[in-house]
Order: C-alpha cells, then structure tokens, then sequence
C-alpha cells in the first residue's frame, strides 16, 4: 500500500514539472488513473488535444520523461 502510495505521488509530481511546458503552447495535461502496474493513464487537453503531434508529445515528451523521474513506470496511455 505504502509503495503505491509513494508511485502515485511520484507520477503527480513528475506530470507538475511537465505542465509548464506544455502550457506555454496551450495546451495542459491531466493525471486520470495510475494502476498497479505501472500504467499511467492521462488526458491532454487544450490545444494538445487536438494537435496532430499529440502521439509525439505523450510518448516522446511526457512518457519519457515520467519513465526517467518515476521508477516503474511502464506506459504513459491517453484517453
């Protein structure tokens, strides 16, 4: 429970320092689940929900930089 706990924590701290970035074009980012293994799940939204690069902003962007911040992380998905 703790370590899920602590995950959760580190995802919602990891997605923060990643908003300002894409708030400067317009768009945000919303946490929306974090499962048990190690799937986060996530909701762009403004400008980044209709951008054609959004597929490269969540995997190249976003995923990798929770992957790097948060250990066990496995996939950033969006819905």
């Amino acid at each position: 429970e703790f370590r899920r706990v602590l995950f959760r924590s580190e995802v919602r701290l990891a997605l923060e320092e990643v908003r300002p970035h894409l708030q400067a074009d317009g768009g945000d980012v919303e946490l929306v689940e974090v499962s048990d293994d190690g799937t986060v799940k996530v909701r762009l939204t403004g400008a980044c929900a209709g951008c054609p690069m959004r597929q490269m902003t969540l995997k190249g962007g976003i995923e990798n930089y929770l992957k790097k911040k948060v250990p066990g992380l496995k996939l950033v998905e969006a819905v």
